[in-house]
C-alpha cells in the first residue's frame, strides 16, 4: 500500500507543481486571452493534483500499513487522531517529500520557456492517463478519464504556440529553441522509473487494455513509464516539424532525481510560498 499511495502522491506532485508555476502567469500574461488560458490551465492541473491526493489521503487514512518516514512526519503536524487531507499532503511536505519531476519545477523564463515545459509535459501527461483510465485502482482510473480531455486542450494549445514561436520570428525562434535547449535534458526523467515505482506492480499489459479489453483485465494500476516514450517522441516529432525545429536527440544521460526527493533549488523557493500560511497559521481555511 506503501507504493500506491508513494504513486498517487508523485502524480499529483506533478500535477501541483506544474500548476503553481503556471499560477505565476497571472497578471503577467503576453495578452489578456492568453494570461486567461494560463491561468485556467494552472487551475486544471491543481483540480487534479487535488484529486489525487483526496484519494492518496483515504488511502492513508483507512490502511494502517500506510506508513512512511514523511507520512509520519505530515502526522507529527496534525494533532492526535486528526486525519490526513489533501491539503496536509500539500502543505506540510518538506522538499525532500516532494517526488515530482524537475521538469515541472523548472523556473518560468520567458514565454518561450513555459510554452515548451507545458507542451513536453502535456504530451506526457496525455499518453499517461490514456493509460490510467485502464487502471485496476478504480479510483484513479476515473480520475484519468476525467483529466483527459483537460489534458488534451493543454496539448492542442502549447502545440499551436510552439508551431506559432518556432516558425515565427527570428527572435521567437531564437528564444524557443534556446527553452528547448535549457529543458530537454530534464524530459529524460519522464520515462525513467523511480526505485520504489518500480515495487508497484507495473500495467505490462496496459497497452491491450487501452485496445478496448476490459479494465479488469489489466493487472496493475500503475504505467510502466519507458512504455511511453516512443509515443511522446513522436508526437513531439509531428509539432517540432510543423515547427520546423530539428528533434534533438536522447542522450544517455539527463537529469534526474526529483522523483526520489532530489530536487532543485527551485522547489524550495515554490513551498515557501505555496506553504507558508498554513505553516504560520495551521489550520487555515479559506
Amino acid at each position: 500500500m506503501q507504493q500506491r499511495i508513494s504513486y498517487l502522491i508523485h502524480l499529483a506532485d506533478n500535477a501541483l507543481i506544474l500548476g503553481h508555476r503556471n499560477s505565476e502567469w497571472c497578471g503577467h500574461g503576453p495578452v489578456l486571452e492568453q494570461d486567461i488560458a494560463m491561468s485556467n490551465i494552472a487551475l486544471d492541473l491543481i483540480g487534479q493534483a487535488r484529486m489525487l491526493y483526496q484519494h492518496a489521503a483515504t488511502l492513508i487514512n483507512t490502511y494502517e500499513d500506510a506508513g512512511a518516514e514523511w507520512l509520519l512526519q505530515v502526522r507529527g503536524t496534525l494533532a492526535p487522531g486528526e486525519p490526513v487531507t489533501e491539503d496536509s499532503l500539500a502543505y506540510l511536505r518538506d522538499v525532500t517529500d516532494f517526488s515530482n519531476c524537475l521538469l515541472v519545477e523548472q523556473p518560468n523564463g520567458d514565454w518561450a520557456v513555459t510554452i515548451t515545459r507545458q507542451f513536453f509535459m502535456s504530451v506526457f501527461q496525455l499518453l499517461l492517463y490514456e493509460k490510467l483510465q485502464y487502471s485496476r485502482d478504480s479510483e484513479l482510473a476515473a480520475i484519468a478519464a476525467k483529466s483527459l480531455k483537460e489534458v488534451a486542450y493543454h496539448v492542442k494549445w502549447s502545440s499551436e504556440w510552439v508551431i506559432r514561436l518556432g516558425d515565427g520570428t527570428e527572435e521567437s525562434r531564437r528564444r524557443i529553441l534556446k527553452a528547448i535547449s535549457e529543458l530537454w535534458p530534464f524530459t529524460g526523467e519522464l520515462f525513467q522509473s523511480a526505485s520504489w515505482e518500480r515495487e508497484t506492480g507495473v500495467m505490462e499489459d496496459v497497452a491491450a487494455g487501452a485496445c478496448g479489453m476490459e479494465a479488469s483485465s489489466v493487472a496493475g494500476y500503475a504505467v510502466d513509464y519507458a512504455s511511453l516514450k516512443e509515443d511522446w517522441m513522436t508526437r513531439v516529432a509531428v509539432v517540432f516539424e510543423e515547427a520546423t525545429l530539428d528533434m534533438p536527440a536522447f542522450a544517455s544521460w539527463h537529469q534526474s532525481g526529483g522523483k526520489e526527493g532530489r530536487h532543485t533549488e527551485y522547489l524550495g523557493y515554490i513551498l515557501a510560498e505555496m506553504q507558508f500560511l498554513q505553516r504560520a497559521y495551521p489550520g487555515s481555511e479559506w
